[in-house]
């Protein structure tokens, strides 16, 4: 059973409704550069507490995580942000227009009982990399916040949410921010206890899953721990503590406008990259379609088995390469996975061409470092292939897909569903403390 309540969250204190210039995607995909654009539109931009400066090692004199808690306390003390006088749901709207119309996309922003992945209660999707979750993990025990919330799903097939998404939406939203890709979000604030309580009853019996931010909840799982047995030692028996629960945001994952793209890859080999070598060594278990000029990615679409878009580095030629019809992938992919796992388009890829052919895997952490992720299909195709070996471009995850992995308890590699839009960091803020 999901345990959900309304939370008295912190809001930046603006004139206007409009809080876009303090606002910012997500921390993980900010670049530096992006990093002082955002800065140098507001000071008090959310970017400054999800990134802010100072050395990575938390014993430093001048550490990042001290000085991201020293900027959360300050913000608090000088009205920078004001936590909201009681609890409530959140409700976000967010707005958009994808191939020529317009996609809306409704979210409820709650505290969500943390519970580990075993109770099956809330499930991941994705492998989680330790580096980033170092990070991360000291990031919340030194301001004890979350400073953005974690993207669940929920799984509404009968549409009950919907009504009440209508109802909260009927008052006056108290925010709104636009993003760089023109992403409209809308906030509203909705602290009557009966609408509280009929989302928690909407929501009981549901499983969650972790759309976007597996880094965020694990480390906030981490935290609850830590800070359990700082209580234990303590003597101390608190009843549901702040620090038990974490900020989410829940998405019917039956929504027909939930938009979900795919990640596409490129991978560089581990040494010198023979193409011709690699073509003859997937006829093992592919076949391969020379494409005529100009292909779109319409040219995935109607196969009932793993198919990818594939160049080259130094040709121009496009590649249509599926999985054979004789080939049976549970027997060709040797990975101790259900036969879910091994029919995703991301694992079939992983296992049977980066692995073998170019060297990389998520269990060999250093080899990462010769894998880019590219969001934009179209314009992979079009680029020559000049900086790495090899795109492969590729279908996205379908929700079928996700959940029944998810609930068979298996995560898929790293990256194998994009949201869009990704949620906005800096309208909302919670203390775990």
């Amino acid at each position: 059973m999901a345990r959900v309540r309304p939370f008295a969250a912190f809001r930046p204190v603006r004139p206007e409704r409009d809080i876009s210039a303090v606002t910012a995607p997500p921390y993980d995909v900010v670049s530096p550069e992006q990093r002082d654009l955002l800065l140098a539109q507001d000071p008090h931009n959310v970017i400054a507490l999800e990134l802010p400066e100072g050395s990575l090692d938390p014993h430093a004199a001048d550490n990042r995580y001290q000085n991201g808690a020293d900027m959360w306390d300050d913000w608090r003390d000088q009205g920078v942000l004001v936590q909201d006088p009681e609890p409530a749901v959140y409700v976000l709207e967010q707005r958009f227009e994808h191939q020529g119309r317009p996609v809306r996309r409704r979210a409820f922003i709650l505290e969500v009982g943390l519970e580990p992945f075993d109770a099956g209660v809330i499930l991941p999707h994705e492998r989680t990399l330790p580096k980033a979750l170092g990070d991360r993990f000291e990031m919340i025990k030194s301001t004890a916040a979350n400073l953005s919330q974690v993207f669940g799903l929920f799984d509404d097939s009968s549409g009950e949410t919907d009504a009440l998404f209508d109802r909260a939406m009927a008052s006056e939203p108290i925010s709104t921010a636009t993003d760089a890709d023109g992403v409209q979000s809308v906030l509203w604030v909705v602290t009557d206890p009966g609408f509280s309580a009929d989302v928690a009853h909407a929501l009981a019996e549901k499983q969650l899953f972790i759309a976007d931010g597996h880094h965020r909840y694990t480390t906030a799982l981490a935290y609850r721990d830590l800070r359990r047995d700082q209580a234990r030692i303590a003597g101390e028996t608190p009843v549901d503590p702040a620090y038990d629960f974490v900020m989410m945001a829940l998405v019917n994952m039956e929504d027909p406008e939930l938009l979900v793209m795919a990640t596409h890859r490129a991978a560089q080999a581990i040494g010198p990259f023979d193409a011709s070598a690699f073509w003859s060594a997937l006829a093992e278990h592919f076949t391969v379609e020379n494409l005529p000029p100009l292909p779109t990615i319409a040219a995935l679409e109607g196969s009932d088995r793993p198919v990818y878009l594939v160049k080259v580095r130094g040709d121009e030629i496009v590649r249509l390469v599926h999985v054979r019809d004789d080939v049976n992938l549970d027997e060709a992919i040797t990975a101790a996975q259900s036969s879910a796992w091994k029919h995703l388009d991301v694992a079939v890829l992983q296992e049977l061409i980066l692995e073998p052919f170019l060297g990389i895997h998520p269990d060999h952490p250093e080899t990462l470092d010769r894998l880019a992720f590219i969001k934009d299909a179209q314009s992979a195709l079009e680029a020559p292939v000049d900086e790495h070996d090899v795109i492969f471009i590729l279908r996205p995850t379908g929700m079928g897909q996700l959940r029944q992995v998810a609930v068979g308890g298996e995560t898929m590699p790293q990256k194998s569903t994009y949201f869009f839009p990704k949620l906005l960091s800096g309208m909302l803020f919670r203390s775990a403390e």
